[in-house]
């Protein structure tokens, strides 16, 4: 795994020296998250003298986020041994915390992508009180950090995913059903519980975070417009729109999981009746599959292998769950104009048997599909895309400012 560059093409112009060099700086490491280069390539890739690629290299190779790799012959064996240069893993770290309704999550991801240490606590967090999971999940902070701390790497950040509406500026949980939570300051009751000297933490809507994790790890065919539905008991969806996360007017977008698509279905822990996720998320599922969803870390294991041994009650409530994600899915697409849709979560393990149903839901519903075509795929990081996700966000400001965050 690798993280994606995000386009230096999309940077606002720099207007004195001073944000001149911090500029090419984050445009050479751009360069070199994409892959490995000589100085020489990296000032042909990015239009840079090769002195100002020179001398930033030098820079970011003194702080440790850059290093040099093997020489190699150049081309035709003509002219002086090329030194590639490369994000040096150790350079950054970030942790990405998961608070799901099925259980919590951390993990550590290197500054080249790859994921240093993993930990879960599966339960159904149902009924138990927003300081008690959250001290659990500064516990696995704590952990993480320690971890870190064994490897050599440097954290920068920590992210967190949480299901509902987060309001970033307040830094705050204003309510997810599911759990049954409202106005929750969620990173200062964590740090709270947490041993102190945590780097800087920030929150985020875990679909919402799946998609940036979906976007930043690359291996899409190049699609930088597309949905992320990510299913679990809840269901939430990320829109990326030319490469930048869609997020609506307050920050609130998403919500896929309370489109409403029975008028007439369940009623929902938001209040309304027949919303996505009580028709297609996972307690549902596994209800019509004959098996029992709550506080069972094992219900999706059965389910699979329900699915494999061909239970028909099985994959009938997958392709029933799958019909009315295509509603769903459908008006996304009518609404957006996109022609990828990635299904994460519990959807990717699912997807062998969701696809059928949910492409041929989408077929009947998007206006444009004869013409153009909407491809449903499983996502790379399935139900880490959240997690990782969050882990990538704290590391984004490594990768935008280096001289910034070296400087700090």
């Amino acid at each position: 795994m690798s993280i994606a560059p995000t386009g230096s093409s999309r940077r606002p112009r720099p207007t004195d020296q001073a944000e001149v060099r911090r500029h090419n700086a984050a445009v050479v490491l751009e360069a070199l998250a994409a892959r490995p280069r000589s100085r020489a390539q990296v000032a042909a890739a990015t239009g840079l003298t090769r002195a100002t690629v020179g001398s930033i290299v030098e820079e970011l190779i003194a702080g440790g986020l850059v290093t040099e790799q093997g020489t190699r012959e150049p081309r035709g064996r003509v002219g002086r041994p090329g030194t590639d240069v490369a994000l040096d893993p150790a350079g950054g770290a970030g942790i990405g915390v998961e608070v799901n309704v099925d259980g919590l999550s951390a993990v550590v991801v290197d500054l080249v992508g790859e994921v240093r240490h993993r930990a879960s606590r599966p339960g159904d967090q149902r009924g138990r009180r927003a300081g008690e999971v959250l001290r659990s999940a500064a516990r696995l902070v704590d952990d993480a950090l320690a971890e870190s701390e064994r490897q050599g790497l440097r954290v920068r950040g920590i992210g967190v995913a949480v299901p509902g509406l987060v309001d970033l500026d307040a830094e705050v949980l204003r309510v997810a059903p599911n759990l049954g939570w409202q106005d929750v300051p969620v990173l200062e009751r964590m740090a709270k519980a947490g041993r102190g000297g945590w780097p800087p933490a920030t929150l985020d809507n875990e679909a919402n975070l799946a998609a940036l994790g979906e976007l930043w790890s690359g291996g899409h065919s190049g699609a930088d417009s597309f949905v992320l539905v990510n299913g679990d008991v809840g269901v939430g969806a990320g829109v990326v729109l030319d490469g930048r996360l869609h997020r609506g007017s307050r920050g609130f977008g998403g919500e896929l999981g309370h489109l409403t698509v029975a008028p007439d279905g369940p009623e929902c822990r938001c209040g309304a009746r027949g919303c996505l996720e009580q028709v297609a998320g996972l307690d549902w599922i596994l209800r019509s599959a004959g098996l029992e969803p709550r506080g069972r870390s094992d219900a999706v294991p059965a389910l699979l292998a329900a699915l494999d041994a061909g239970d028909e009650r099985a994959v009938r409530a997958v392709g029933d769950a799958g019909t009315s994600l295509g509603v769903g899915i459908a008006a996304l697409v009518n609404l957006f104009d996109i022609d990828t849709v990635l299904l994460g979560g519990i959807y990717a393990p699912l997807y062998p048997w969701l696809e059928k149903a949910v492409q041929a839901s989408v077929d009947r519903r998007v206006l444009s599909a004869a013409w153009a075509p909407i491809a449903v795929r499983p996502s790379r990081l399935g139900r880490d895309a959240a997690v990782v996700g969050a882990a990538q966000s704290a590391l984004r400001d490594v990768l935008a400012d280096p001289l910034g965050v070296l400087a700090g």
